[in-house]
């Protein structure tokens, strides 16, 4: 008897273990609201290609995988939720060539069945070799620095994007943001912070070079995040502007010109020469610092954009119930289903 007991056990475990293994290599979403148009939204040309290359059409562009995706979906919708001409949005997603793209395209549809997107293969090969450790290991992912490969990854007839992070949601209309004006010369555009210690995103080997240190010579350089901003995918496809952060990138595996993951590289090639964008659009750093990731309060002034940049993500923090008080704010956006979630 003992023995046709463990026998059955046996049984029962090996037949168990493809069915837990399914179930835990991927995460469900919810099926969210459909949203619509509001009257006075333009007719965007859907004709062959979906919207991809609509100039009417407000281009949003996102990186996918397996860790943030939770923080995608709830980026998505809240994008959708506070726009006024949702079905306006064409959404571009940059993930990782090694990734199962099948599964990304089946759970964005599922979870969004209208909404109009593309899923566009990044090979990491070429940046790999270039990403020098930081001092946060989420920082070196190749995906991290896909932003520098937008004007490439997207098709030449998308001229301007907004590029999110995963861990962010908006409270207000995207439209908005997207309309930020360039004027005549600026490619990126995102909110600057200028009380920041700009020194010290660069170490004492970048200050002490006299050809280094003068590379912000006649540029009131400012410290801005590179997950909310606003780009001319033209102008940066005219000034080759992909070669000229590759460059610092070389440098840095050289001599080590800075510790921050892909940040530096941008500051070095835009930072002074960008167009402004209110502070409301990225209330940034809600994640804490990227050691500990404590909880931080919001900066004075309105809020458009909350983003949970640092260490602590908010979906991570609920999961542990050690979240701090605003990733309450983050919460409502959450689409995971849990096992024991009601069907409504």
């Amino acid at each position: 008897m003992p023995k046709l007991l463990l026998l059955f056990l046996l049984i029962s475990a090996t037949n168990a273990a493809p069915a837990s293994a399914t179930t835990s290599s991927y995460q469900r979403f919810k099926e969210a609201p459909q949203f619509y148009n509001s009257p006075t939204c333009p007719s965007i040309d859907t004709s062959g290609t979906n919207g991809m290359c609509s100039d009417q059409a407000i281009h949003v562009a996102m990186t996918l995988d397996a860790a943030y995706l939770r923080g995608s979906m709830a980026a998505i919708l809240s994008v959708l939720q506070h726009s006024s001409c949702p079905q306006n949005i064409v959404f571009h997603f940059i993930a990782s060539a090694t990734t199962n793209h099948h599964h990304l395209r089946h759970t964005i549809s599922r979870s969004f069945p209208s909404l109009k997107f593309q899923i566009y293969p990044y090979d990491s090969s070429a940046v790999s070799g270039l990403i020098s450790t930081s001092i946060r290991s989420a920082l070196d992912c190749p995906l991290n620095y896909a932003r520098n490969y937008l004007a490439n990854l997207l098709p030449p007839c998308v001229s301007r994007v907004v590029y999110l992070d995963s861990d962010l949601v908006l409270v207000d209309d995207i439209a908005k943001l997207a309309a930020t004006p360039l004027g005549d010369h600026a490619v990126l555009a995102a909110p600057e912070y200028c009380n920041a210690n700009f020194t010290s995103y660069f170490t004492p080997t970048f200050w002490s070079n006299p050809t280094l240190s003068l590379t912000f010579a006649g540029r009131k350089a400012c410290y801005f995040n590179t997950g909310v901003m606003v780009i001319d995918l033209q102008r940066w496809r005219e000034g080759d502007y992909t070669t000229k952060i590759i460059e610092w990138m070389e440098l840095q595996k050289r001599m080590r010109i800075y510790e921050l993951g892909s940040l530096p590289p941008f500051l070095l090639v835009f930072a002074g020469n960008i167009a402004p964008v209110d502070h409301k659009w990225n209330q940034h750093g809600l994640g804490g610092d990227n050691y500990r990731g404590l909880c931080r309060d919001l900066h004075p002034g309105p809020v458009s954009l909350l983003h949970w940049s640092g260490k602590g993500k908010p979906w991570v923090r609920l999961d542990a119930n050690r979240s701090c008080p605003l990733d309450a704010l983050w919460a409502p956006y959450d689409l995971l289903q849990t096992p024991f979630a009601l069907e409504s």
